[in-house]
């Protein structure tokens, strides 16, 4: 390898898409590699921890998707990367499970509580919400950094209806949340610190999916993953 493909390599940050059963993720991956980084589909704890941003995708039911966690230690490693500083990408169900709690067809299931609220069936004549929708992007946002105005593509007929943060420290900066609406308001987005997620499918809203997706991989630390001395002349 030359010296400048090796430099463009380790400039790039790497992503670890979780790989926990959650259904097809190629698009993700693609999309990812797309946006800018070097992308990784694993559940081991060595790609997990280690990559510069963990996507955690989410498909199917929020009772589902939180057994599958638990059974690759997600829940563990993902509350690792959360305290420290390292950053997360949900995304769909992958967003629903970050919230306290989820109900579905009667039945309660805990999230893992990262913000407040539980997800709802959407008080929507028709469900689920499938297709194109706009967002009212939050006031400073990083992820829809020159896509504020744009449509974004959804499918999911539950969501987050209310936002109840509590901010403990009076430095403590809000999370930015992003609002849709589809029968009644709901969270389309939360970013908080080295905490993101979106209830839209980024992977499959085109070109504007495309600049939220790279905006978030250009967010990202590289890590220093080899230096000088192993680079070949």
């Amino acid at each position: 390898m030359s010296a400048d493909a090796a430099k463009s390599e380790i400039s790039q940050p790497t992503v670890t898409v979780l790989d926990y059963g959650s259904g097809n993720v190629r698009s993700a991956v693609r999309a990812l590699e797309r946006a800018g980084a070097v992308v990784t589909l694993s559940a081991k704890p060595e790609d997990v921890l280690t990559a510069d941003g963990l996507v955690v995708p989410g498909v199917g039911a929020f009772g589902s998707v939180m057994a599958e966690l638990k059974n690759v230690d997600a829940l563990r490693m993902i509350g690792r990367r959360v305290a420290g500083g390292r950053p997360v990408l949900g995304i769909c169900v992958g967003m629903q499970v970050l919230f306290d709690a989820g109900v579905e067809h009667g039945v309660e299931e805990e999230g893992m509580g990262e913000w407040p609220g539980t997800v709802e069936l959407l008080p929507a004549e028709v469900v689920p919400h499938m297709g194109w929708n706009t967002v009212k992007a939050a006031e400073g946002s990083m992820l829809f950094e020159g896509v504020e105005d744009e449509r974004f593509y959804f499918v999911h007929s539950y969501g987050v209806q209310t936002w109840d943060f509590e901010v403990l420290q009076p430095k403590m900066r809000p999370p930015l949340v992003t609002w849709s609406e589809h029968g009644a308001s709901f969270i389309a987005a939360v970013e908080n610190g080295p905490l993101c997620a979106t209830q839209f499918h980024p992977e499959k809203s085109g070109d504007a999916g495309a600049r939220m997706l790279r905006n978030w991989v250009q967010s990202l630390k590289p890590s220093a993953r080899a230096s000088e001395s192993t680079v070949a002349n």
